[in-house]
């Protein structure tokens, strides 16, 4: 089989091979090629020296990446590519990163040092593949399977532990049972990993077409990273709309709405309250009151926890804390309101939410569910068709026409001004200028 690469790198690989060196693409650009994809970025693996690299790119614009580890990144007609020496890694005290990183002029010794087969695979349009784990086996074969031994790869760097799951899930590939054993013993070194480095993994994990096989299948790993999600494991739902405990109903949701990051996150912690409020009455039905706001806690509290930005956790939680919301007996007013606090966009996440949530239930009760979501959409395009006012910045006048009128800045004129925003949302009144100062002087 034959890569098809591109001219760039093509160019970069025939420029080291004219100055005396081996070069080829590797890793997972050489991957998503062989699965028939069009890889994002494609790295170069040769056995010149930083220095040679260097040397053989002098009319090029050249950035010493890293040189200690043999990393030299070039500009090649505007794409920018690592070119990389052939390494050797040894002694990883932190379960991270190695101690001692050596050169060798083999590519095979380089490729041993990597996670998974399927990423050990290398290419050179003139020498061919250089594929000593049977990657491409095993791609065949849709298996992501440790180089060597399981153990002391994950021993070596513990994010590989979330890497294997998150490739599983995003590829769809199975993962093989001598890896799939050694993560299960050997998840606790993810304790050694930064927070960040795991909400990336786990914010694409969840993201994959196998994100609920792997949250069944691998829930020990999941239940360590978040701690927080665990109680809901074999918490039991005795009421006529469920049929699951808590956790499968929760992966049940997450498989039921697009993958998006923020979506993903919001049905995963969607019921994580749920353990805590739990209440069972004589009729032996189980409730859960107030759970939305206890999960919106717990929610927050793990993207702070896990150093997401402001605007995701907000978002999120938002999707939480609003999740069990009833469309079809809101009115106008109240959605609104929603709009005016979240926007629209959220707003009709939230029905993406409820659509999921809806779906992880009951079947019995899935057709009066979404017939409820489809009245509130027609109630949500109405206002969308009508001129908008969701909060105080839509008013056709603010504080400056209330001071002309002699109202001056107060708490009587935030008095006047929500008053004059209620009675628009419930259509009382006209959103024009006129309408409203008549109103605010009857107030006044």
């Amino acid at each position: 089989m034959v890569i098809k690469i591109p001219p760039q790198v093509n160019r970069a690989i025939e420029i080291l091979q004219s100055n005396g060196h081996t070069a080829y693409v590797v890793g997972g650009a050489v991957r998503d090629a062989l699965m028939g994809k069009s890889p994002d970025d494609w790295d170069i693996t040769t056995n010149a020296l930083p220095e040679e690299t260097l040397k053989a790119f002098r009319d090029f614009r050249t950035i010493e990446t890293g040189l200690k580890h043999g990393t030299v990144t070039v500009i090649v007609d505007g794409t920018s590519l690592e070119i990389t020496t052939y390494r050797i890694e040894t002694g990883y005290s932190d379960n991270r990163h190695p101690d001692k990183v050596d050169f060798t002029d083999k590519v095979e010794d380089d490729l041993s040092r990597r996670d998974f087969t399927v990423n050990a695979i290398a290419y050179s349009p003139s020498a061919g593949f250089a594929d000593p784990f049977d990657g491409r086996s095993d791609i065949e074969k849709s298996i992501i399977r440790c180089v060597g031994e399981a153990d002391k790869r994950f021993g070596e760097d513990a994010l590989r532990i979330l890497r294997a799951l998150r490739f599983s899930s995003v590829l769809g590939f199975e993962i093989d049972s001598e890896t799939s054993e050694s993560i299960h013993r050997n998840y606790p070194l993810l304790k050694n990993i930064s927070v960040e480095r795991i909400f990336t993994e786990l914010s694409k994990l969840l993201c994959g077409r196998g994100a609920g096989r792997i949250l069944r299948e691998y829930e020990d790993v999941i239940f360590f990273i978040l701690p927080e999600l665990k109680p809901m494991k074999n918490c039991t739902q005795n009421h006529e709309r469920h049929i699951y405990d808590v956790w499968e109903h929760t992966v049940a949701a997450v498989e039921n709405i697009d993958p998006l990051p923020e979506l993903r996150f919001a049905m995963l912690f969607h019921d994580s309250g749920k353990p805590k409020c739990k209440s069972t009455d004589k009729n032996g039905t189980d409730h859960f009151y107030s759970h939305g706001k206890e999960s919106t806690k717990i929610a927050c509290e793990i993207l702070t926890k896990l150093k997401t930005s402001t605007k995701f956790r907000n978002h999120v939680c938002n999707l939480v804390e609003y999740h069990d919301f009833m469309p079809h007996k809101i009115s106008k007013k109240t959605f609104k309101k929603y709009i005016g606090k979240l926007g629209t966009d959220a707003v009709k996440q939230l029905f993406a939410v409820r659509e999921a949530d809806v779906k992880a239930q009951n079947p019995i009760f899935h057709t009066e569910s979404l017939e409820e979501n489809k009245i509130g959409l027609e109630i949500l395009e109405e206002i969308e068709n009508e001129t908008p006012c969701f909060g105080m910045s839509d008013l056709a006048i603010g504080g400056k026409e209330l001071a002309a009128i002699g109202v001056q800045p107060s708490p009587e004129m935030g008095r006047i001004l929500e008053i004059l925003l209620d009675e628009v949302m419930e259509e009382k009144i006209q959103n024009t200028p006129q309408a409203l100062i008549a109103r605010a002087l009857q107030l006044k």
